[in-house]
């Protein structure tokens, strides 16, 4: 590849601003510190990347995390030490759920490190690379860029989070940012997995006897089919198969909802018996980007054994424990769609006849389209005075979500509460059940928002994990977005006084008066709605759709007690309290 000249004036951090870019970067999130200020000019100047200031570093580092989600990459810049370290957590988070994105750690000029010198944000002690080694252990690639290193480094950091999806992370000195970028030659590296034919032809051979083995087969599909660029892949086996399948709560949406194959959200124990049974029991259970972890599989009740049938990894597939390297995941799902096509479609478990209460029921219950207009029905027919409870609370918003929602759920009761719902064919999901950091879901509706602004975001987000990140709501405000925000207020952390300590001081949080919230933070002309009773949330959900011009919030009241219907499928079948202890 020839040479491309930089264009004169054009320094690092331009270079670096065009490569983000070039992977769909439109937005970077970020906080001023003096050490950054002179960088961040270079930012606002340039015509294609736009510099999103927020309130924190941390939510800065949420929101990336989201934009990532939705575009294919996201990118923070904060100022070095005190900014960087604000941000870690949301970088480790990204890194535990696959997400690439890219941390830019802007600090003191390459003639104060080599002094040494005593400088703010610092530890005093001359080592500039402290910060640096911290972020090592929550990225998978790294660099300090100099001078004659930067574009390179640039290059190599880029590729290994795509090539992995995970976050990256970069510390550039001030005055290296600003210097004039060297010529570049394009690396022939973009990430991309390594397909190896004998691997592929090997799994081919392998698949195909185990097909033809098996009586009954079915699908469980997760997460890393959306972070390895595989939905494609996987709705295309689907369709050529006809197999019942299922999700983890990390995968909700990966896979259309609306598909008569589909079951619900697969979690062990406590998965409705139509699923459990469909996946449990099949002879053969192919995993297509699966992570089987504590909070998606109800606490390790799967009952399908991890080592048997098909299961496909990032980079590696495997046949009832035998290891085929260099088959990622989308050729995978490509050749068992060429295995299946034409064979007969498998039956669909029947989820039997459900009224509204059993409908209610179960982390990973599915409402039908029938059974969702004949909620609609009932709820509209309910009466006034009827206090509103979980139950009907996610009921009521997971039929009100609509084919151009992206609804964000922030970890504890709404995240278990909505994550059982079917959604309508275009909606999508993001929540952070692996990580589970409360507080992510303001700064991720700001972030997949900036994103995909032609979707309306819907975050669901319980009173206690609002307020360690709620001064986003303001950045949300500042940039005219138009959200709705369905606020539970049950006064505290109910989950973790259903996980321990009923009445624990510790499980309590200050009550804010939630109405004003939004005007107080800067939103202009918020439409605050507050529901204590049923038909209040129908009337309040009603009016958010109706009102599209407007960020709307909606504080809905239940008990302090009161869990939705799959935390009490948990609590009643736990298989014992050992295991239940986080």
């Amino acid at each position: 590849m020839s040479l491309k000249s930089a264009v004169a004036g054009t320094t690092v951090m331009d270079h670096l601003l065009d490569r983000l870019h070039a992977l769909g970067v439109r937005h970077l999130f970020g906080m001023p510190g003096d050490y950054n200020l002179k960088v961040l000019d270079r930012v606002v100047a340039h015509p294609d990347v736009k510099w999103i200031g927020t309130a924190s570093e941390l939510g800065a580092a949420y929101a990336a995390d989201a934009y990532a989600r939705t575009s294919g990459f996201g990118a923070l810049l904060t100022t070095f030490g005190v900014g960087e370290l604000s941000a870690i957590n949301g970088v480790a988070g990204a890194y535990a759920e696959r997400l690439p994105l890219l941390h830019i750690a802007v600090g003191p000029t390459q003639a104060t490190e080599r002094d040494k010198a005593v400088v703010h944000h610092s530890m005093g002690d001359g080592d500039f690379d402290r910060f640096a080694r911290a972020h090592r252990e929550v990225v998978c690639a790294h660099a300090v860029l100099r001078p004659d290193n930067a574009v390179s480094e640039i290059d190599r950091v880029l590729s290994a989070c795509l090539r992995e999806s995970r976050p990256g992370y970069l510390r550039v000195p001030r005055d290296v940012a600003l210097a004039p970028a060297p010529p570049w030659r394009p690396s022939a590296a973009d990430g991309r997995q390594t397909v190896e034919g004998d691997g592929v032809e090997a799994f081919r051979a392998a698949a195909r006897a185990r097909l033809a083995a098996a009586g009954t087969v079915a699908v469980l599909a997760d997460f890393l089919v959306d972070r390895f660029h595989a939905r494609d892949e996987l709705a295309r086996f689907l369709t050529a198969g006809s197999f019942p399948h299922a999700v983890l709560a990390t995968g909700k949406t990966v896979v259309d909802e609306s598909a008569p194959g589909f079951l619900g959200v697969y979690s062990g124990a406590m998965s409705e018996r139509p699923v459990r049974a469909a996946i449990d029991g099949a002879d053969l259970l192919i995993r297509a980007g699966v992570l089987l972890a504590d909070s998606t599989t109800g606490k390790f009740t799967h009952g399908f054994d991890a080592e048997a049938g098909i299961d496909l990894g990032p980079w590696t597939a495997k046949v009832d424990g035998r290891t085929f390297p260099g088959v990622p995941l989308a050729t995978a799902l490509t050749v068992l769609a060429e295995l299946v096509s034409g064979r007969p479609a498998a039956p669909v478990p029947a989820a039997g006849s459900r009224g509204l209460g059993a409908a209610l029921t179960g982390l990973s219950g599915s409402v039908t389209a029938a059974g969702r207009s004949a909620a609609t029905l009932l709820r509209r027919a309910s009466p006034l005075g009827l206090p509103l409870t979980q139950s009907y609370l996610w009921e009521a918003v997971g039929s009100a979500v609509e084919p151009h929602h992206t609804v964000i759920a922030d970890d504890g009761t709404p995240l278990l509460g909505i994550v059982g719902h079917r959604f309508p064919r275009g909606a999508r999901f993001i929540g952070q059940p692996f990580w589970g950091s409360i507080g992510y879901g303001l700064p991720a509706l700001l972030g997949t928002q900036l994103a995909d602004p032609a979707r309306r975001g819907l975050l669901v987000i319980g009173d206690g994990a609002a307020q360690p990140t709620v001064q986003e709501l303001g950045t949300i405000g500042r940039h005219h977005l138009k959200p709705i925000v369905v606020l539970v207020n049950n006064h505290g952390y109910t989950i973790e006084r259903v996980t321990h300590g009923l009445r624990a001081v510790y499980n309590d949080i200050s009550r804010w008066h939630w109405p004003k919230l939004p005007a107080a933070v800067g939103v202009r002309n918020p439409l605050v709605l507050r529901a204590r009773s049923t038909a209040a949330l129908d009337r309040a959900l009603a009016r958010a759709a109706a009102t599209p011009d407007r960020l709307v919030l909606i504080e809905a009241f239940t008990a302090k007690d009161d869990i939705p219907p799959a935390m009490v499928r948990m609590l009643i079948n736990r298989p014992d309290r050992a295991r239940w202890v986080p």
